[in-house]
């Protein structure tokens, strides 16, 4: 079943994120992805997240899909403007990448090339609008495609809604966004909120949420997150159960764990972005009850 048909089930639909190599030294992306084959239904790979410059997600996902795995290709505004946004997204096309997670993109100004200048030329928003007008089978300017895509596009959310904030999420979905992948989720009190408000609108009937998990390694790792990622908060409780324990690694993965457990009443499934890479989250589902 694909990642697309899983959508459109039942199934409690589990993601992974990879980074590809600063490099083209791509054995450690494979490992990593070898990891989770059996445990994910998409591998989801990032587009020099955090403006750092990496190998290209299309590339990566090139590699990837030919070794078996139904991968995820992330795309920002960032770094192209509305001719290059939709060149590569045929290109992904043709390769048998039909899974794209649109975002705007962090300013370049928070990556490791100085004076890199951003494009911006569309938001999240428009490029979902793009696709849409692409798997019609037109470019943005009206003219007709020989040959058009079908990519499944998702987009992402923070889950502390305010009201321009939720605006804009529910315009994400108009503009075609079959799944949504949120920031990563700490306090699943807040979370249920989140779910309940947009439970309520009928926009949101027919899209997947998935929450994202960031399993903890360090108490160094929460105090981290909570001073330079925007919208997540590591609560006070975790960050002293970090602090105090024994083994910090698993006391995080127990911490991954449960609080999937909670989430899995909640939304449609979780998405895991780990702080470096992917050899505990086999366990991790494992512990959480997800085989």
């Amino acid at each position: 079943m694909s990642f697309r048909e899983k959508l459109n089930s039942k199934k409690f639909i589990i993601t992974a994120e990879i980074s590809p190599p600063k490099g083209t030294d791509i054995t450690g992306m494979q490992n990593d992805a070898s990891l989770i084959k059996d445990v994910v239904d998409a591998i989801n790979i990032t587009d020099n997240q955090r403006a750092v410059m990496r190998m290209s997600p299309l590339a990566a996902c090139s590699v990837l899909s030919q070794k078996g795995y139904e991968t995820i290709m992330h795309l920002t505004c960032r770094d192209r403007n509305r001719l290059a946004l939709q060149s590569e997204l045929l290109g992904a096309s043709a390769l048998g990448i039909n899974n794209v997670l649109v975002m705007t993109g962090d300013h370049p100004a928070k990556g490791d090339h100085e004076g890199a200048k951003p494009v911006y030329d569309f938001d999240s928003v428009q490029l979902l609008g793009l696709i849409k007008e692409l798997n019609r089978g037109f470019d943005f300017s009206g003219n007709p495609l020989h040959g058009k895509p079908e990519l499944c596009a998702g987009a992402v959310a923070g889950t502390g809604l305010n009201e321009l904030s939720f605006i804009k999420l529910e315009k994400k979905i108009k503009m075609g966004a079959r799944f949504i992948q949120t920031q990563a989720v700490f306090d699943t009190q807040n979370f249920s909120g989140f779910m309940d408000k947009i439970k309520d609108s009928e926009t949101f009937r027919e899209v997947k949420i998935l929450a994202g998990i960031i399993p903890l390694r360090s108490e160094k790792n929460a105090v981290f997150l909570n001073k330079n990622i925007a919208g997540i908060k590591v609560p006070e409780d975790m960050i002293k159960q970090m602090r105090g324990a024994r083994n910090p690694v698993f006391k995080g993965m127990e911490i991954a764990a449960e609080l999937i457990k909670e989430l899995r009443s909640m939304c449609d499934g979780v998405h895991i972005m780990p702080l470096g890479n992917h050899e505990k989250t086999a366990g991790i589902l494992e512990m959480a009850g997800i085989k």
